[in-house]
């Protein structure tokens, strides 16, 4: 009996001693790799905004000067929090960076990526996640775009409410002023619509949001 619950001791120690090397030898590979994981992180993050806003524009840490943004309809963004980059030069406001979403399209919710200007008027565009059909409804994302020297959704840059009132931020075939591809008009019209919508509601609260501090949250 005394021989059994030796044996068992022993086990248990070992089994202890194992987790806990265990333990120590992935918290040792975590901290040792986490500087790399989180760089490699912030360079995704950049290439992904350097489509929709150059780096030539402004000279701030854009990553380090963000507002947390709790969930907004008017961005698509219902359930979903999110953060809007501030861009700047020399102290000066260049753009805001701000995450969007189509609810509708074809085939499901289209996630966007808007670079605005200071003047309200959208810079660049970018599909960042789409399920939209192969080969018919993915020339939204600039890469599939068969048309390189014109993809189609080039044609949002550098447009403003200024320029097209809210009330023709449409599609053509919705009476509106802006193209969409035969046979694909959901896709278009989505993006197109939620773009809008986007913009307006950025364009009315980029004083505030330019005004806040890195790292707040926005209230409304």
């Amino acid at each position: 009996m005394k021989e059994t619950i030796r044996i068992s001791s022993s086990s248990a120690i070992v089994l202890v001693l194992f987790t806990l090397a265990f333990t120590g030898l992935m918290a040792t590979t975590f901290f040792a790799t986490k500087p790399a994981i989180d760089e490699s992180i912030r360079a995704e993050k950049m290439q992904l905004i350097g489509e929709v806003l150059p780096e030539s524009l402004y000279d701030n840490d854009l990553l380090a000067d963000g507002i947390n943004l709790p969930p907004v309809p008017a961005l698509g963004l219902d359930d979903e929090p999110s953060i809007v980059f501030r861009a700047r030069r020399d102290g000066a406001p260049v753009a805001l960076v701000a995450e969007a979403a189509a609810p509708d399209g074809y085939s499901g919710q289209i996630k966007l990526l808007l670079a605005v200007g200071a003047d309200g008027r959208l810079l660049a565009m970018r599909v960042t996640a789409h399920k939209e059909t192969p080969g018919l409804g993915d020339y939204i994302d600039p890469k599939k775009d068969k048309n390189k020297a014109k993809p189609w959704i080039g044609q949002f840059d550098g447009k403003g409410l200024d320029q097209i009132a809210i009330a023709q931020w449409k599609v053509r075939k919705d009476g509106g002023v802006f193209d969409a591809r035969v046979g694909a008009t959901i896709s278009a019209r989505a993006i197109t619509n939620a773009s809008g919508r986007a913009l307006a509601w950025i364009a009315a609260h980029r004083d505030q949001l330019f005004a806040q501090s890195a790292g707040t949250h926005f209230e409304e």
